[in-house]
């Protein structure tokens, strides 16, 4: 998965989404004023305004537009083997070495996800990104049960206790000040693979 969804914006709209995303990752959410997203924009910040009524229609649009990168990224993804592409997956949620733009992305996310708790458009979104990421790892599965690498078990059910878990721990990594717990999280991940999944 791209760290930066914004890397190559195209267009006006995408330019806005990208300046959006930065704002957001130097401000927080709450601190986020349209204001601050145009000091990000390379062109009029009246553009902005021009396309977006409020923070939160620019916010969500920006989420929605990452969904979709992501999206795209697990569908063109050329790993072959079902076992190597769930343990990327996995992987991508728990390496210790992330790189700091990731880490930004992750935390933002985090930060957002929490608006879901009291606003039924970020409940909404979220609902569809884990539905999302649940749906790419119950296809893998499926894939590895039909090639006879996984033993036979209910897909559905695994990809959502992955993307529970994983959610977890993006969690509690954005918002705890130590890293020794992530280990302990891997191997118990692992063994729950081992055990439900893999065959030897």
């Amino acid at each position: 998965m791209t760290d930066d969804p914004f890397a190559n914006p195209a267009g006006t709209r995408e330019e806005i989404l990208a300046a959006t995303y930065r704002a957001l990752r130097t401000h927080g959410y709450a601190d986020l004023t349209i204001s601050a997203i145009g000091d990000e924009f390379e062109k009029s910040p009246s553009l902005v305004y021009r396309h977006y009524d409020g923070k939160d229609e620019l916010v969500l649009d920006c989420l929605s537009f990452m969904l979709e990168r992501f999206e795209a990224r697990m569908t063109d993804d050329d790993i072959s083997d079902p076992r190597r592409r769930l343990e990327a997956f996995v992987e991508w949620g728990l390496d210790e070495e992330m790189p700091p733009a990731r880490r930004r992305m992750v935390s933002t996310l985090i930060e957002l996800r929490s608006r879901a708790i009291h606003d039924g458009e970020y409940a909404d979104h979220f609902t569809k990104s884990d539905e999302v990421f649940e749906a790419h790892v119950a296809d893998i599965v499926r894939s590895g049960i039909d090639q006879g690498v996984f033993r036979e078990c209910d897909p559905d059910r695994v990809a959502a206790t992955l993307v529970t878990m994983l959610t977890g721990v993006l969690f509690r990594w954005s918002t705890h000040d130590t890293e020794a717990w992530l280990e302990d999280v891997r191997i118990e991940i692992e063994t729950y693979l081992e055990a439900t999944l893999y065959r030897d």
